[in-house]
């Protein structure tokens, strides 16, 4: 087994839980971590460890990138959305691995034909490519999408045909933490990462057909509905994200009669953002306001952030539940996996950095143990073994629990 050295791009809230983790494997040989900002390098040198060393890049500068890319052996990439396909392209071409935690393909790409195909033809140059270089690029391996693949791949070897496939994410504060605000809801992860979620479409299988939800009624009664979470009570969902995306790569979109990937919530959460969507509150177009100029998607970020931040001694949780229901020998059978997980308030990371940022991490330290093999772009669903991913996890203290049942006919 040799030791690696990761060039992880990103020290912000997944970055500093995936360098904590980087530091104490024993894969890792060296770090270097990049970002732009004075409080990243901050946390670097808090940590006081010799592994790592941190170099100040603006992620739209290439050649920097270029030039940071070339000593490693691979590149973790918690950067942000918006610079993730340009540094896996340069990834590509520079013949490094890399693992982020984004999609592969843009969500709100769905409602865009032409733009949705031009992006699947430019992955599968770049897989060809990557292959052809004999490198790994693992996307989409954080919490969600990742960890939800992982489970949901199992859960399909389970079963000799697939006819339902459900996901649920929520990344929340726990319920004595969400009485503090009127939302119920704390940040875990980007802000304008949450809000831009709340601004794509949805595409679903129902009734044995794709179907895409707009942006503006995912938050409508009709498309919202509750579950029971056994130690937590009632969360309410909504459909966000592109089930059918992955049910094509699973390769069971035939043969799926239904198929929703859904967030979860505290009650209220979904009545409350569909009334500010119908006020346009999410809206981009810029609006004058006394002599000031504003997109009220702006003015509702500057206003809710700082109400909305977790207090040193609060946790948030994490749950993810993955639900497929289908045939085995015969027989109608559901198959559920399920994480829960809370903030360690002994180190200071929460839940959302433990499953997201500890994710991509371990990622990264399958891919320098050997642990993962097929080269060009990889589907987690399908490439990152559940076992070896499981027992990481739980090394961590993120547990995940399984149990299945019979159906009725």
């Amino acid at each position: 087994m040799r030791e690696g050295r990761v060039l992880l791009l990103g020290v912000g809230r997944q970055g500093k839980a995936a360098l904590y983790d980087l530091i104490r494997s024993e894969v890792v040989k060296e770090v270097i971590a990049a970002d732009i900002s004075s409080e990243a390098e901050e946390y670097v040198r808090r940590l006081k460890s010799g592994k790592v060393t941190f170099v100040r890049c603006d992620f739209r500068d290439e050649r920097k990138l270029t030039e940071l890319m070339r000593d490693v052996d691979l590149v973790l990439d918690l950067s942000s959305p918006q610079f993730a396909f340009n540094i896996l392209k340069l990834a590509v071409m520079n013949e490094k691995h890399l693992v982020n935690a984004y999609y592969l393909i843009d969500p709100t790409s769905i409602t865009n034909p032409d733009r949705y195909q031009k992006l699947k033809e430019e992955v599968k140059r770049l897989d060809e490519l990557a292959k052809d270089k004999n490198i790994i690029i693992l996307p989409e391996f954080g919490l969600d999408p990742g960890i939800d693949l992982v489970l949901a791949g199992q859960a399909i070897k389970e079963l000799d045909e697939v006819h339902e496939l459900y996901t649920y994410g929520a990344g929340i504060p726990e319920p004595k933490a969400a009485t503090t605000n009127p939302l119920k809801y704390k940040i875990t992860w980007s802000f304008n990462g949450v809000l831009r979620s709340y601004k794509r479409p949805a595409r679903v299988v129902r009734n044995g057909k794709v179907e895409i939800i707009p942006p503006t009624e995912i938050f409508s009664p009709k498309n919202c509905r509750e579950v029971e979470i056994e130690g937590l009570g009632t969360l309410e969902v909504y459909p966000n994200g592109d089930a059918v995306e992955f049910a094509e790569r699973f390769g069971i979109l035939k043969t799926l009669k239904h198929a929703v990937r859904y967030s979860m919530r505290w009650p209220g959460h979904c009545e409350f953002w569909k009334k500010l969507v119908d006020l346009h509150f999410l809206d981009d177009a810029l609006i004058k306001v006394g002599n000031v100029t504003v997109a009220p998607v702006e003015f509702l970020k500057a206003l809710l952030e700082p109400q909305l931040q977790l207090r040193n001694d609060e946790r948030d949780v994490v749950i993810l539940r993955v639900d497929v229901r289908g045939v085995k020998n015969s027989k109608r059978l559901r198959i559920v996996y399920q994480l829960i997980d809370y903030r360690d308030l002994n180190t200071g990371f929460t839940a959302m950095q433990r499953t997201t940022g500890f994710t991509a991490s371990i990622g990264a330290q399958m891919i320098l143990r050997g642990d993962i093999s097929r080269r060009g772009i990889l589907f987690p669903g399908t490439d990152v073994p559940f076992d070896v991913l499981q027992k990481e996890l739980e090394r961590r203290g993120i547990k995940i629990e399984h149990y299945m049942e019979s159906l009725s006919t």
